[in-house]
């Protein structure tokens, strides 16, 4: 179900004895609401610059920046939630407590390279954030026990700008695809359609304003496979999956990995291929297409993409 507009939820799966969130907040309605517009704050770039030997000025060189920081200041607000002072209390210490729970992440923060998702709806649109969550801390108020208290919570992007909130994907069959010929009765005169209006098999649109990073899933049989982002990168893995088998190329930068069922293979992929931070997918029409040895022609890889914004 979509947020309501200025609606935030924080999610993340349990992970043993510790539970999972899917907490909402940012409006009156949900009795947790922002005083102030929410803050995106990008951290300063950590810059590759190197002064000139022997002269004045500096030669620039790689910068590097980590992800941003998303502050928000949320009144936690049970007024209504009880006739008596003590019942107003003891609301508000509950609803303190469900909001410090889940910014607690301790299902996420026991795991390496595992973010939460951080949604909202802003403007009409669904975006999305990979980070952990940091600081969730009272501010000075002396109206807990009347039945409200503010909050300042913290969100540590993985990142820089943000995501849409629905995923696309698209399949792509092996290249060429399989003759299968006409199939008749034929009638006079046969014609075939206009250059254009069919859309070809792997052809993808990337919206947003920033490159993206696939998530690539290649299903077996198939030696050999290559995926091809054409005019772009092509990414080989010198292995065999048998009928049914897959492998998956995750080079988000929260899980980078490639994986056949639960092991690594990222040591298979081959040489010429690009790093795996280098597998992002520019804005605009793209096409994918997949290669490799297969008898049966049923091998095919799935592309799934999220478009990707500098801000929302």
């Amino acid at each position: 179900m979509p947020l309501a507009e200025g609606e935030f939820k924080l999610a993340y799966s349990a992970n043993g004895v510790h539970p999972g969130a899917a907490f909402t907040f940012g409006t009156v309605r949900t009795g947790y609401y922002l005083l102030d517009d929410f803050e995106v704050k990008d951290t300063d770039v950590t810059s590759g610059d190197t002064p000139l030997p022997r002269e004045d000025g500096i030669r620039h060189g790689q910068d590097y920046t980590t992800g941003a920081v998303i502050t928000f200041e949320v009144g936690v607000d049970t007024v209504d939630d009880g006739d008596t002072l003590l019942e107003r209390h003891g609301a508000n210490l509950d609803a303190v407590s469900v909001i410090k729970q889940a910014w607690d992440a301790k299902a996420v923060r026991d795991r390496m390279a595992t973010p939460a998702v951080l949604s909202t709806t802003q403007g009409g649109r669904a975006r999305r954030w990979y980070g952990r969550p940091r600081q969730c801390a009272k501010a000075a108020s002396k109206l807990t026990r009347q039945g409200y208290t503010p909050l300042v919570a913290a969100f540590a992007t993985v990142h820089t700008g943000s995501f849409d909130d629905v995923e696309q994907s698209v399949r792509v069959d092996m290249a060429p695809p399989p003759h299968r010929g006409l199939k008749g009765p034929l009638k006079d005169p046969v014609s075939m359609t206009g250059e254009g209006t069919v859309r070809v098999p792997g052809e993808i649109t990337v919206r947003g304003n920033r490159p993206t990073w696939p998530v690539i899933t290649v299903t077996g049989p198939i030696s050999q496979p290559v995926c091809e982002l054409v005019g772009k990168w092509k990414l080989g893995l010198n292995l065999t999956l048998a009928a049914g088998e897959k492998v998956t190329v995750d080079p988000r930068p929260w899980v980078r990995t490639v994986l056949r069922g639960s092991g690594s293979v990222a040591g298979l992929i081959t040489r010429g291929s690009p790093l795996l931070e280098d597998l992002l997918i520019p804005t605009g029409r793209q096409d994918f297409v997949l290669r490799g040895t297969d008898a049966t022609a049923t091998a095919f890889m799935t592309v799934a993409w999220r478009d990707a914004y500098a801000y929302l």
